[in-house]
């Protein structure tokens, strides 16, 4: 039963390991972007929000 235990310890760090490696990775994508890109970004999302929005509004 203490093997059990184990594994499962070392599961949970292994797996602490990999989220932390996959959230610095997703950190280091992000600031990559200059702060234009991110305003063109943010600018393109809102008018297809907007879009999608006045798309599905119903006359009334």
């Amino acid at each position: 039963m203490r093997a059990f235990w184990k594994w499962l310890g070392l599961a949970g760090v292994v797996g602490v390991a990999v989220t932390g490696a996959a959230v610095a990775r997703q950190e280091r994508v992000r600031r990559a972007y200059t702060p234009e890109q991110v305003r063109e970004r943010l600018h393109q999302r809102l008018a297809e929000a907007e879009e999608r929005r006045d798309s599905s509004a119903t006359p009334g």
